[in-house]
């Protein structure tokens, strides 16, 4: 059963991830991806998206659906919203918290349309006039901010937009929840939260962690 969430709350630590970010553990990367999202949802973050994506991810759509319910239903049991990335029509069938769409994703009134306004929408931002349209398009409920720094965990990342551009986009009056993402380290949360940003989201900092409790708690501070 869907609930309603404190979005800009949901956004303090979000976790991004597929089996192809835990392909470096040995054994089976949808077990592997399962085992990290509890570790992570039981150190306290406050929303995990799923990202099934790139060349090893689950190539199987049986598989690929099984793998999101079984996440949805960890994020129930410690009732953290549940966003899938991108796919609209896995996000309605399981009936998940969230949809988050990229700029050449299907269009967010579209998405807002398909689930019945049951979903909230997330988008990516990488432009200031990409921000001020999301701002002032109502069924946009957060943005993805970034990438920040480097990343190395997306194929085709987009143009590093450094901490600055959060400063310049609370400053053009954006107030929607904003979510900074790309290369972040715990170092980096303080600054960025000071910036502007509701909170950070990671993929490889939680996914590669050697102690998921620990890290996670860090990226809290």
């Amino acid at each position: 059963m869907q609930q309603k969430f404190d979005i800009a709350a949901a956004m303090r630590l979000y976790f991004i991830a597929g089996s192809q970010d835990v392909a470096h553990l040995a054994g089976d990367p949808a077990n592997n991806l399962l085992s990290v999202l509890e570790q992570a949802l039981k150190s306290g973050i406050t929303c995990y998206q799923f990202r099934e994506k790139g060349k090893k991810a689950l190539q199987d759509p049986a598989a690929y659906k099984a793998l999101a319910i079984a996440c949805r239903d960890l994020c129930r049991q410690y009732n953290v919203p549940f966003v899938v990335d991108d796919n609209v029509a896995l996000a309605i069938e399981i009936e998940a918290d969230g949809i988050h769409v990229g700029q050449t994703d299907m269009p967010p009134h579209q998405v807002k349309q398909l689930c019945g306004g049951k979903c909230f929408v997330g988008t990516s931002v990488n432009t200031l006039e990409q921000g001020l349209k999301a701002q002032q398009d109502p069924n946009v409920d957060y943005f993805g901010v970034g990438p920040i720094f480097p990343t190395q965990s997306k194929e085709d990342p987009k143009p590093v937009v450094s901490p600055e551009f959060i400063t310049q986009i609370r400053a053009n009056q954006i107030d929607k929840p904003i979510v900074a993402i790309g290369g972040i380290k715990a170092k980096d949360v303080a600054m960025l939260r000071e910036k502007g940003a509701n909170g950070v989201a990671v993929i490889s900092a939680i996914a590669q962690a050697k102690h998921i409790e620990q890290t996670v708690k860090e990226l809290l501070q």
